[in-house]
């Protein structure tokens, strides 16, 4: 086949429902720019952020608590018009790369200037205004990065798919977190994430051609027809409406676990190596996210049914929550941070099969996958508004882990209601 043979087959595909399997090292390098991405959010969220709000709080007003979850819920609404945003603009790029490859560049790009803009904050207003542009940069990679698998994995494949890029995620997520640890300074901690978020998508950007949108299947410009465009009706689309809010919910209840997880371990357990704590819980909650996130998802895969596995594991995430309330020690907090790998990998692939097995559109998946991610950022804005006042005023850490707990649950019954997916 002629390189102009294999354009214009790449332009007829675009569109096209995928049947043909994807390959080990597409996904190898699909996976491995997934988590770089993770890498430049949770080096800051786990670890450097919550460094330089304990840096920046005296004297300003803040408690150190209350300028993280400013800083953090600030960049979450970034988030959330980022990522529809620039997942609608990629459905509608025609560039030569292809659809995605030129977003996942240039956000990966941004997002290294970003956190090099955080390794320099000298208060709280830089550190604010670099958190919001790395979210809005990275953000545009996510977007494009989470499109490419229902343009190019046929839907029993996607199962096993998101598996890997759920391993990608966790292993992004304890990279992160142990770059910025042992970096040696929150500085130091920035630039290592940034160097490894702009080199971890180049295997990917670099080795496997995109699928390019042809010119005349690009719709006509509308700004109006553009902003309609990201309202998803519920009543039109009852089961994405469903899914997304069963994913709003269980990232709902993983963020308020996660956002005071290093004031958790010093306030209230008195770690003697706090910093060292969130990275020790962070790996014990990897290694069992690894034993199943490609597991559930194969076997989600093989015998072509969704529901069952995003239920159980919600249940058992909300009973590990539920034990970071009840018992209270380090031992208790190991326990936890172990069962919520297990309940989180079996959810993370399979829940996002379930995601794009419910798109409405081929041309709009970008778009819609973004409105859908809108449940993975939305959650980053209402946890710090829930979280604050519960530790502060409503009982502490203790109240904060049942409602969480029962947060958790709430999602895993009302995947019920999605009546297109086995």
């Amino acid at each position: 086949m002629t390189t102009a043979d294999r354009a214009a087959t790449a332009k007829a595909a675009a569109l096209a429902e995928p049947v043909e399997r994807v390959g080990r090292g597409w996904t190898s390098a699909l996976s491995l720019a997934n988590g770089a991405i993770w890498v430049g959010w949770y080096g800051p969220l786990q670890i450097l952020l919550a460094s330089q709000a304990e840096d920046f709080a005296p004297g300003s007003g803040m408690s150190k608590e209350a300028m993280l979850a400013w800083v953090t819920g600030v960049g979450a609404v970034v988030s959330l018009a980022a990522n529809p945003l620039f997942g609608a603009l990629s459905d509608r790029t025609t560039s030569r790369r292809g659809r995605r490859t030129p977003w996942i560049v240039a956000g990966t790009a941004g997002g290294a200037l970003s956190l090099l803009l955080l390794a320099g904050a000298g208060g709280v207003w830089t550190m604010a205004l670099g958190w919001c542009l790395v979210q809005l940069t990275l953000n545009a990679a996510f977007a494009a990065v989470t499109a490419a698998v229902p343009d190019r994995v046929p839907r029993l494949q996607r199962g096993s798919v998101g598996g890997w890029l759920g391993v990608a995620q966790i292993l992004g997520v304890v990279g992160g977190t142990g770059l910025a640890t042992a970096a040696g300074g929150v500085g130091a901690g920035y630039v290592a994430c940034a160097v490894f978020t702009a080199l971890g998508v180049l295997p990917y950007v670099l080795r496997y051609e995109d699928l390019r949108l042809a010119e005349e299947d690009r719709p006509a410009w509308s700004w109006r027809d553009f902003a309609a465009g990201f309202w998803l009706s519920p009543r039109r689309y009852p089961d994405l409406g469903w899914a997304w809010l069963t994913r709003f919910l269980m990232n709902l209840s993983n963020a308020l676990v996660l956002l005071y997880l290093l004031y958790y371990l010093r306030d209230r357990l008195h770690h003697a190596d706090p910093e060292g704590g969130v990275l020790i819980l962070t790996a014990v909650n990897g290694l069992t996210l690894l034993a199943t996130v490609v597991v559930g998802g194969v076997w989600s895969d093989r015998i072509g049914r969704r529901k069952p596995f995003v239920i159980w594991s919600g249940v058992l995430m909300a009973v590990a929550t539920a034990m970071l309330a009840a018992w209270q020690t380090w031992p208790g907090a190991i326990v936890a941070a172990a069962l919520l790998g297990v309940g989180f990998g079996v959810f993370t692939s399979v829940d996002f099969a379930l995601m794009t097995d419910v798109l409405p559109k081929a041309g709009d998946r970008g778009k819609d996958l973004g409105v859908i991610n809108v449940a993975n950022a939305l959650p980053q804005v209402a946890a710090p508004a829930l979280a604050a006042p519960i530790v502060t005023y409503l009982g502490g850490y203790r109240v904060l882990y049942v409602a969480s707990a029962v947060i958790c649950l709430a999602g895993a019954v009302l995947v019920r209601r999605i009546r297109g997916v086995d």
